[in-house]
């Protein structure tokens, strides 16, 4: 599968212009059928907002925004536009804002639901969707932290370690750092440290 970008987690933001109050969430999504529970559980919380504007992108292709009752073009699209130049998919955003009495105009609209995705998505930070292995090794509690660093400069992630007369570290890494990771470990450990394939998977780093 080809890699993509998602969100890594939640996000939320506040944006306050001309004392309206503009509250951007931004969600992972993988459905449309969760993308509707979250935006009317949303729209619930805040039940006394003037606007609950959101826009979605899923990675199978489906894509559909909405201004809710702000004038056309103003912030669905503009909000959209904003995970599309990231290139972010199977993402929710919402923005809700409660009106502070000072009309901004259409430019205004525009700049300040963009502000709240964009801060939205900043908090929730942005992941890649990639292939990876999990992988085991057996190594000597004098190689234990070396070996760690080595799996780390690979981009990869420690997950588990079993300590008994040596150490057992599970771990993953991206695909394509596989060769690397082995020949720093062999060349650290004089050969004798030898991953093992568990399984290959695919999910956000």
């Amino acid at each position: 599968m080809e890699d993509y970008l998602v969100p890594r987690g939640v996000g939320q933001a506040e944006y306050i212009e001309k004392k309206s109050r503009f509250l951007g969430g931004v969600y992972p999504v993988t459905s449309e059928q969760e993308a509707k529970e979250i935006l009317e559980r949303v729209r619930k919380q805040h039940y006394d907002a003037r606007h609950n504007c959101w826009c979605y992108i899923l990675k199978s292709g489906q894509k559909r925004y909405s201004d809710d009752g702000e004038p056309q073009g103003t912030a669905g699209q503009p909000m959209l536009n904003v995970f599309e130049r990231e290139g972010v998919v199977d993402v929710l955003c919402i923005v809700t804002r409660y009106f502070g009495g000072i009309l901004l105009g259409a430019g205004g609209l525009c700049r300040a639901y963009t502000k709240a995705a964009k801060d939205a998505l900043d908090a929730a930070g942005i992941s890649k969707m990639q292939p990876w292995l999990r992988q085991q090794i057996t190594v000597p509690y004098a190689l234990f932290e070396r070996a760690k660093l080595l799996i780390a400069a690979q981009d990869g992630a420690v997950e588990d370690a079993q300590y008994g007369a040596d150490i057992l570290i599970t771990y993953r890494i991206p695909e394509g750092a596989d060769e690397r990771l082995r020949t720093a470990l062999r060349e650290a450990s004089s050969g004798s440290v030898i991953p093992s394939l568990l399984e290959e998977i695919f999910c956000a780093g």
